[in-house]
């Protein structure tokens, strides 16, 4: 079996409030950590940048985060928006459908995620794959749940005859309790970070701010986010 440092992660990294909690997560919890994005004809592409303004905001935030923070990269995965007709990759309503998904949902996509960035860190010799995924507060995407994905896992360890670990750390907490996590590892000046820079909405508007950060506020993605600042900045002002 392929021996891998453990004490290297690979962090799945999309630019968004998810991922860039999870970004800070691992930077505290790794002595080596990666990025890895993806490019899959996203309506929202905008998210791109968002993740490369992120990553420069955190490194440069604390010393020892930017002695940490190794390289990014982004792979092209054009062919998955292609064969995925949504309203993810096309310009088409957002809605609840009739199978009970959002037609915002792409199938398999964090399947094939999980796959490149193993494919990734087994080159590189990164022990832990680090993903935002969360099955608490979500659009209802199945492939976020915590038993797809270890499902997918003991299919990628037994394929490369490795052991990788997976971390999701946010995949029980709210999207408040996610802010609070922020807040807990890297204080005010992180959660300013996120809510400034990172990219939530599906529409990939960035051309109005709101309490909770730029977006369209119509999309799921930008309701889940509010709902979520909405009730961290209530469960703060219960605490003071």
């Amino acid at each position: 079996m392929r021996k891998l440092d453990e004490k290297a992660a690979l962090v799945l990294f999309s630019g968004g409030q998810d991922s860039s909690t999870t970004l800070a997560w691992a930077l505290e919890k790794f002595e080596r950590v990666e990025t890895i994005g993806f490019d899959y004809g996203q309506r929202h592409a905008v998210e791109l940048t968002a993740r490369l303004n992120v990553r420069d905001a955190m490194a440069s935030m604390r010393a020892d985060w930017a002695g940490r923070l190794g390289r990014d990269e982004v792979v092209d995965l054009k062919g998955l928006g292609e064969i995925s007709d949504t309203a993810m990759t096309r310009e088409s309503e957002i809605y609840i459908a009739e199978n009970g998904l959002p037609t915002t949902f792409v199938p398999g996509r964090n399947l094939v995620f999980l796959t490149m960035a193993a494919a990734a860190a087994y080159r590189r010799d990164l022990g832990a794959l680090v993903a935002g995924m969360c099955e608490t507060d979500f659009s209802g995407y199945p492939d976020c749940r915590q038993e797809t994905l270890e499902a997918q896992l003991r299919a990628i360890n037994l394929g490369l005859d490795a052991a990788f670990r997976l971390k999701t750390p946010l995949m029980h907490l709210t999207k408040a309790q996610s802010w609070i996590l922020a807040e807990s590892i890297g204080g005010a000046e992180l959660v300013e970070i996120i809510l400034e820079l990172s990219h939530t909405c599906y529409r990939g508007e960035r051309g109005e701010r709101f309490d909770w950060g730029f977006g369209c506020n119509a999309c799921p993605a930008c309701e889940l986010r509010a709902k979520g600042w909405s009730d961290f900045r209530a469960a703060k002002d219960r605490g003071n």
